[in-house]
């Protein structure tokens, strides 16, 4: 354990120091809230807002997820990796340190993006619902940090992996239930939606704000992230040996 730890903290303070970094992830969802949560007129909802910012949350941190994975191709590429290997500690450490710190990381994104979504006007939940949704959000940061280091491993460069990433990122928001209930969705939007790991999160944490505990949301959630987290622990070992 003290090991993930020493690792969580370089990773943070990396993180700390590029600045612009830390901002420029904010901006994207800070103007989803702004410029569409506020300003675009629907029939379906009284409130858009209040309907928007579950999609948001979610989209905060898989942008943050998906993109966090190349960290680990960052210290294969230069050296690092090797060097943390010769270690008195267990390899599984590393992988579980940067796992752990991107959906850390990508907590701490959200909880600003939340502050900004209550003081632009939603509704303001109690303590265990909000108790809830950050363990929902939780599990899918797990399942997205795990889903993206493993393309990390597998991938020998960054410009593939951002390629991948600017791939995956906004098709799999687009299909979500992010922006628009399914009642309005077109049929073939609708089969996809329902499918989407976007959509498990996003609809859980809809649950929550309506006084519901999404149980079996938070099951398949904690699944999805369990089995992507095996796998990746797979390829590590197999990368590393």
């Amino acid at each position: 354990m003290k090991g993930v730890l020493t690792y969580i903290h370089r990773d943070f303070v990396k993180w700390i120091r590029y600045r612009v970094g830390l901002v420029s992830a904010l901006v994207l969802p800070a103007a989803w809230l702004l410029f569409v949560g506020l300003a675009l007129p629907v029939q379906f909802t009284g409130n858009y807002l209040d309907f928007i910012t579950p999609g948001i949350l979610v989209m905060t941190i898989l942008t943050t997820g998906i993109s966090s994975g190349s960290l680990l191709m960052f210290d294969k590429i230069l050296g690092y990796l090797n060097k943390f290997l010769a270690m008195p500690v267990p390899r599984e450490s590393i992988l579980v340190s940067k796992i752990l710190f991107i959906t850390v990381r990508g907590i701490i994104q959200t909880t600003i993006i939340l502050i900004i979504a209550v003081l632009i006007g939603a509704t303001i939940l109690n303590p265990a619902q909000y108790g809830l949704t950050y363990l929902i959000l939780f599990l899918f940061g797990v399942f997205i940090s795990a889903f993206s280091t493993t393309v990390a491993l597998y991938l020998d460069d960054h410009d593939s992996f951002a390629a991948f990433t600017a791939m995956v990122t906004m098709p799999l928001f687009f299909t979500s239930s992010a922006l628009m209930p399914y009642d309005v969705m077109p049929g073939w939007l609708r089969a996809i939606a329902r499918v989407n790991p976007l959509s498990f999160a996003i609809d859980a944490i809809r649950e929550v704000g309506t006084g519901t505990i999404p149980v079996l949301s938070i099951t398949m959630l904690a699944l999805f992230a369990a089995v992507v987290v095996v796998i990746s622990g797979h390829v590590f070992r197999k990368v590393t040996v």
